[in-house]
């Protein structure tokens, strides 16, 4: 476990973020818990996404920008027969009117997206445009482009499929934005894509194995809750 410094509590600590709370609510709950010691995130995961979110307390917030930096892995629902301006259930359905694609016709669109290549952030995301986020401008109606920028993707698999329904599991560097995937796969098979669920499994070397929901953590956390940065 990590070793306390002369501030107090020192450690990283790996939350399974449930749906709904944003990142910041997070860490504010386990800032009060922290005696409310320094505290952050490495690495914003949306109200709607569940899974590994790590958090930085007291010293090792400075490592948070290392770790914020590191790769990501993602485990995601896409339903192709439905979309919205979201592509997320944050809005509501919108069908299509597509014929059903095939598991191997998902499974051989979904190689167009390994490697390097040029991605454009959702509209309904926190990019800023003009000083603005983009998801700001988005839920008040107002016409958002994003520009695109370059993610990369390190591995991309079809895990099951029954039409509409994919399982699709992700692991890719800083940036990459998986609603941007389900709206681009539909838009190469010609259907709809809508993530019904998003999971973070990973954050560098920190996976869901190391964490913890919010509501099992001690209402005062201690040294021994916490670990050491890797």
């Amino acid at each position: 476990m990590a070793r306390a410094d002369k501030a107090g509590l020192r450690g990283v600590l790996v939350i399974d973020k449930i749906i709904g709370p944003t990142s910041m609510q997070v860490v504010a709950n386990v800032r009060r818990r922290a005696a409310h010691a320094k505290t952050g995130h490495a690495g914003t995961l949306d109200p709607r996404a569940s899974g590994v979110l790590v958090l930085g307390i007291g010293a090792a917030t400075r490592q948070l920008a290392t770790i914020t930096a590191s790769d990501k892995a993602y485990e995601t629902t896409i339903d192709l027969s439905v979309t919205n301006a979201a592509f997320d259930e944050e809005l509501p359905d919108e069908p299509v009117d597509c014929p059903p694609a095939t598991a191997d016709q998902v499974a051989d669109a979904l190689g167009a997206f390994r490697g390097c290549f040029a991605q454009v952030p959702p509209a309904f995301s926190a990019v800023k445009i003009d000083g603005q986020r983009a998801y700001k401008a988005a839920r008040s109606g107002a016409p958002v482009e994003p520009a695109p920028r370059d993610v990369v993707v390190h591995e991309i698999e079809l895990m099951d499929f029954t039409w509409p329904v994919a399982m699709i599991s992700v692991r890719c560097a800083k940036g990459f934005y998986v609603r941007a995937l389900a709206r681009d796969l539909g838009a190469a098979l010609g259907t709809g894509g809508l993530c019904r669920s998003i999971r973070r499994t990973a954050v560098g070397p920190y996976t869901l194995e190391d964490a913890m929901l919010v509501d099992d953590l001690p209402e005062q956390l201690t040294q021994a809750d916490l670990l050491d940065p890797r």
